[in-house]
């Protein structure tokens, strides 16, 4: 629902100065697949040793990853973090977010 979502909200997040991506804990091979059949337009990163996951705090046990959204500047600077994401809104509500932190449009 999540990466509907996003896909489905592609055009709007596209015209703001931004690149975004899903990342999962699962094997590669399994992203690729995910992607594929969810027909992702955005890159879709794995992380099955949760390396990543583990230094954003966001590992639980069993090696999964809560569905958190991270909004990075282009120094590289959390400037927010979503820790209530809803897949079935979560690309309006990037870009509702992406207009909070008064991120610039694409001209």
């Amino acid at each position: 629902m999540e990466c509907k979502s996003l896909r489905e909200s592609g055009e709007i997040l596209k015209s703001y100065a931004v690149a975004w991506f899903m990342a999962s804990t699962d094997s590669l091979e399994t992203v690729q697949k995910f992607a594929a059949a969810n027909h992702a337009n955005f890159p879709v990163l794995a992380d099955p040793e949760g390396e990543t996951a583990e230094r954003y705090g966001v590992r639980m046990l069993g090696g999964f990853a809560s569905r958190w959204t991270f909004y990075i500047d282009s120094k590289g600077k959390i400037t927010y973090i979503d820790k209530d994401v809803s897949p079935l809104s979560a690309g309006a509500d990037v870009a509702k977010r992406l207009t909070a932190l008064g991120v610039p449009q694409r001209r």
